[in-house]
């Protein structure tokens, strides 16, 4: 049996086609805005201040294993339902809350563990949407390129292990940093360019945890980099979630554009 924590993205539905197939036992805690896996006979909708309800669910499920999948939003903690365990539980998530979103998730990860719940990786029953170091695209990035994603891998490198920044662009010795807005903002806030130039360069943040929070992209990424006139994509080998593979390496191709993974 293995407890699925399902946010919004495409990313908790593979999962899930997944899990099918292989016919493995296993029941949802619905964490998306709009309530996306209520159709789901194995689908629960619990609010994550309700610890005591969700423990008692994997605990009656004979649960040991579970997945956070797909972009669960920071709740509204005036507004969330408290049950006694997550009365106790609750101020270590506001204290967490306010190093961000990953350090919420990183100390719902621990408060499992020492409920002797496991957290595995996200991509355990989809390792093929991880991609491996190589280039993906006919057009390689050039010497000039090559400059670029070293100094914006050396950017990420050196950021704070608790801020937002997951991704970069550098064009032309301009650096953008991503903030709590998130990737697509920061691709919009670029300006586009007569010619395709700079990168986008998409890396786990520091000390992430690789087992629920890893960069995503998909095809929507492509076409906001298309319309700021950004060359290429780079990713970090088998740290990534690559949705919708085929047509964004078309996409790329079609329009003239790289995708590395180093």
């Amino acid at each position: 049996m293995i407890g699925l924590f399902f946010g919004d993205t495409q990313f908790p539905k593979l999962i899930l086609n997944s899990i099918k197939k292989k016919k493995k036992n296993y029941f949802i805690i619905d964490l998306s805005k709009m309530n996306i896996f209520k159709k789901d006979s194995n689908s629960y909708r619990i609010s994550i201040g309700q610890f005591g309800k969700i423990l008692k669910l994997i605990r009656e499920k004979k649960c040991k294993k579970v997945i956070f999948a797909g972009k669960i939003n920071k709740p509204k903690f005036s507004q969330l339902k408290l049950d006694m365990t997550g009365i106790y539980y609750i101020p270590r998530i506001v204290k967490a809350a306010k190093k961000g979103d990953a350090a919420i998730l990183k100390e719902l990860i621990k408060i499992l563990s020492l409920e002797k719940i496991k957290v595995i990786s996200s991509i355990y029953f989809n390792p093929e949407l991880s991609l491996p170091r190589g280039n993906y695209s006919k057009l390689k990035p050039n010497k000039y390129d090559l400059i670029d994603i070293k100094k914006g891998m050396k950017i990420l490198q050196s950021s704070n292990s608790y801020d937002h920044v997951q991704a970069v662009i550098i064009r032309n010795n301009i650096i953008a940093k991503e903030t709590s807005k998130g990737t697509k903002k920061l691709i919009q806030s670029i300006k586009k360019t007569k010619i395709n130039s700079g990168v986008l360069i998409k890396f786990p943040k520091k000390k992430q945890d690789l087992r629920a929070d890893l960069p995503t992209i998909g095809l929507d990424t492509f076409r906001d980099c298309k319309r700021a006139g950004i060359k290429g994509v780079v990713l970090k080998n088998k740290q990534n979630i690559f949705l919708e593979k085929k047509a964004c390496i078309n996409f790329a191709n079609k329009n003239k554009m790289f995708i590395a993974v180093k």
